[in-house]
């Protein structure tokens, strides 16, 4: 084998080591909180030497953070699509705007309750409310906070409302939090519908609940006096 040739496979193998040490660190930082998932177990699981952590990472706290950006990475090309457009938020239509806010929704919708790979990320977003680290701030500063800024502006053109107030913010995560509530709660909705799992058509009945929710609050908010 080349020297050329070994160094790529090295590389490979590498970057199949993070990303595998990356998925597991996620998953039980979430499960099992920051200071009880040991290197060891991390490594274990990942089927890597425990001084991977080191060196791809610096060391435990290094992994936290990458997973992190892992979360903000993920949420970000999840929703890519949704959030696109080349028009800015204030140019869109009302109608336009509406129809932008409930594709977010669908989004959320296909990537938080239904796909598997939501519930590790879901743990450790949940895990970082209870005990916050600048891993908290890395996802929150990568992902969270541009997207909810965007979603005010895009509100903001379907109901005529400033982006800015305390008004717009609130509503908006209290739409986003409708969404989420059904990955965090997904065992008390799981029994309360009598479903043995959701997929493509419990997501749709979500959906339209949820859409319908929307289209009464922006219906709302626009006959309010300004």
């Amino acid at each position: 084998m080349s020297t050329k040739s070994s160094s790529a496979a090295g590389e490979t193998r590498g970057a199949a080591t993070r990303a595998a040490l990356v998925r597991v660190g996620l998953d039980l930082f979430g499960a099992l909180g920051f200071e009880a998932a040991s290197t060891r177990a991390i490594a274990a699981a990942a089927g890597a030497n425990v001084a991977g952590i080191a060196y791809h990472f610096g060391g435990k706290e290094g992994l936290r953070l990458a997973c992190a950006d892992h979360v903000a990475a993920t949420i970000r090309e999840a929703l890519a699509a949704a959030m696109r457009g080349a028009a800015e938020p204030a140019a869109l239509t009302p109608p336009a705007a509406r129809a932008r806010l409930a594709e977010i929704i669908e989004a959320m919708i296909g990537f938080i309750v239904v796909s598997p790979d939501a519930q590790a990320i879901a743990r450790f977003v949940l895990r970082e409310q209870f005990e916050p680290s600048a891993a908290f701030e890395r996802f929150y500063a990568g992902a969270f906070a541009p997207m909810h800024e965007r979603v005010c502006r895009i509100w903001a053109a379907a109901t005529g409302a400033d982006a800015d107030s305390v008004e717009t913010r609130l509503a908006t995560l209290a739409m986003l939090g409708e969404v989420l509530y059904f990955r965090l709660a997904r065992r008390v909705v799981l029994r309360r519908m009598n479903w043995p799992d959701i997929g493509p058509g419990e997501a749709e009945e979500i959906r339209r609940v949820v859409v319908a929710h929307l289209d009464a609050v922006i219906a709302a908010v626009r006959r309010a006096p300004s």
